[in-house]
């Protein structure tokens, strides 16, 4: 049973930080989000920063401010060395995690790095998590290392699949891990990556339990939105996983 739409961006200015890859031409208002949501069925989600937006995380602290906390968290965006002070003001707002946004090239935080080592340090102190937006051949190298942060990892868009279900690099280096029990999942925006992914949920479904994953819309389905729909892989997550512990564990939501 799917409760959470635990992917979804809001924005109600466009104020994109200098370099941005992408900047949409409409706004995400809070409003058309919580309409959706409400039409599906589900009872709250998860705001996650922008990219074009940057480190900027003041619209989406407006946004939590006005949401129920038990049913709303947010995932943020900073800079690796960032500090304790405004993290910990992130997590007071209802920030439960950050956002590696690594794709196209982007630098790979070296988890050994003493900079990386601190921030997570403080995440597990504030009892936050780390969503890794990789492409899956890149992942499947990064994967392991990621275990020396020793915090949870939510792997987005289901890794950004290319190949098959059976040879999909960073599923077979799922596999490979001594231990998985940090590793979560999101099911959410199939539009993006290169084959239908279903049987790789299947084959996820082998490797971590059910209540390891959670559903995101990928709303406003940035560059997509002439073919996604709101509801995509809904109805297959529904079917086969329950997110009301991975929803409690990683965003701190639940229903009454």
């Amino acid at each position: 049973m799917i409760r959470f739409d635990c992917h979804a961006h809001v924005y109600e200015r466009l104020l994109p930080v200098s370099g941005a890859r992408y900047v949409p031409s409409a706004t995400a208002p809070l409003a058309d989000w919580l309409s959706r949501q409400r039409a599906a069925g589900l009872s709250g989600g998860v705001i996650v920063q922008v990219s074009f937006l940057g480190t900027d995380n003041s619209q989406l602290v407006d946004a939590l401010a006005g949401l129920d906390r038990r049913l709303f968290s947010g995932i943020a965006v900073t800079a690796l060395d960032v500090d304790e002070s405004a993290l910990q003001a992130l997590a007071a707002a209802g920030v439960t995690g950050l956002r590696w946004n690594l794709v196209q090239g982007a630098d790979l935080p070296d988890p050994s790095d003493p900079v990386v080592q601190r921030l997570a340090a403080m995440l597990r102190a504030l009892g936050m998590h780390l969503e890794i937006q990789l492409e899956s051949p890149k992942l499947a190298g990064y994967l392991p290392a990621l275990g020396q942060l020793a915090v949870p990892v939510v792997i987005d868009h289901l890794g950004l699949p290319r190949a098959t279900a059976e040879r999909e690099p960073w599923i077979d280096a799922l596999e490979s891990l001594p231990s998985r029990e940090r590793v979560f999942v999101k099911i959410s925006a199939p539009y993006r990556a290169e084959r239908d992914p279903r049987a790789h949920i299947d084959r996820l479904l082998t490797l971590l339990p059910g209540d390891r994953f959670v559903w995101g819309s990928d709303w406003p389905h940035t560059r997509h939105e002439s073919r996604a729909e709101y509801r995509g892989l809904l109805a297959e997550a529904a079917d086969r996983i329950d997110d009301a512990a991975a929803a409690r564990t990683l965003y701190g939501l639940a229903v009454a």
